[in-house]
């Protein structure tokens, strides 16, 4: 008998994920197939079920911070062997030969797939990945603790990159999975960090101040001092004139997130005095192995909630009503 596995299945953007039993897949040339440990939900998965991101096919498995034992190889594999435990990143394939995987920027390859969106993600008990795009985990080992780095960690450690070494004074606006990770990083780095939150979130606000934030309030509100830089990982396009308006003179703004509202209209004065405006589009290989080296240097608080996989739904739900501190993780 064809043994079989669980999956959290999207039929349709907007309703809510099915579980569906299915064979458990074979790993083709350069794949492996993983028994998923913990698999972190991250705010893309809410685009993408509820339809703000276009997808490549449907159904759909989502799920991209993956953290899973190999259980089996295919051919052509020669770096893992069954029994590593690798972390499944949001990049899953690049092609290799556009201008930008040429140059190392293999995060704008012209041709990429991203897992839990153009292939199968991780809300499942097992999954295939492309064995080149796993990231070794031999050392870090608590795969809860582990999977929000795989996104929340990786674009926020990207963010904080963009933002500068100079940005001694920064401001963070959204304050979820990769916020609480990357105050952690930049109070190590010496930098001071201002959380800005939803209107009125006293609980995010307290969590913030907890984690060595030195100013935190809501979006509206204006920090104690002019800011060097600010990341906003909030999907929420009113926020940038207010971070602009925020930073001094020569600073930066930093979109961190894959999609946001709408920008609205601002003056020009607010970008004027050669203040910038940047976005963070996914992540590269060597954007994880840096972050995942400094996650062994200095560990991390990771908060998390964690949810058995038939209970992915409302694992989304809490992250979209902001019910959540931290990261909520799946748990097969």
């Amino acid at each position: 008998m064809q043994p079989m596995m669980r999956a959290m299945v999207l039929h349709k953007p907007g309703e809510a994920l099915r579980l569906e039993k299915r064979p458990v897949p074979e790993p083709g040339p350069g794949e492996v197939r993983l028994r998923v440990e913990a698999c972190a939900v991250c705010r893309t998965d809410l685009h993408v079920v509820d339809g703000e991101l276009p997808l490549l096919h449907l159904p759909l498995v989502p799920g991209h911070e993956i953290v899973g034992i190999v259980e089996c190889i295919g051919d052509g594999v020669s770096e893992l062997v069954p029994g590593d435990r690798v972390g499944v990143p949001w990049l899953a394939h690049t092609c290799g030969h556009c201008a930008f995987c040429r140059l190392g920027r293999e995060n704008l390859c012209d041709q990429p797939l991203f897992t839990g969106h153009g292939r199968d993600g991780g809300f499942a008990t097992h999954v295939v990945a492309e064995a080149a795009f796993c990231l070794p985990l031999t050392v870090l080992t608590d795969a809860v603790h582990v999977a929000p780095l795989m996104c929340a960690g990786l674009i926020g450690w990207r963010s904080l990159r963009m933002a500068g070494d100079d940005a001694l004074k920064l401001g963070i606006y959204g304050f979820g999975a990769a916020a609480h990770l990357i105050t952690q990083v930049a109070l190590h780095q010496g930098r001071n960090v201002h959380a800005f939150t939803r209107t009125g979130d006293i609980q995010a606000q307290k969590f913030a101040r907890s984690l060595g934030a030195v100013w935190a309030g809501g979006s509206d509100e204006t920090a104690s001092e002019l800011l060097d830089a600010a990341i906003i990982f909030a999907p929420v396009g009113e926020l940038v004139p207010l971070a602009l308006r925020a930073v001094r003179k020569g600073g930066r703004v930093v979109c961190g997130g894959i999609h946001m509202s709408d920008i609205p209209s601002f003056a020009y004065r607010l970008l004027w005095e050669e203040r910038q405006l940047l976005s963070v589009a996914n992540l590269t290989r060597a954007d994880a192995a840096e972050f995942l080296r400094f996650a062994l240097k200095v560990p991390l608080r990771v908060v998390t909630t964690t949810y058995p996989l038939e209970n992915a739904n409302e694992a989304l739900d809490d992250l979209r009503a902001g019910r959540l501190l931290g990261a909520a993780v799946l748990v097969p």
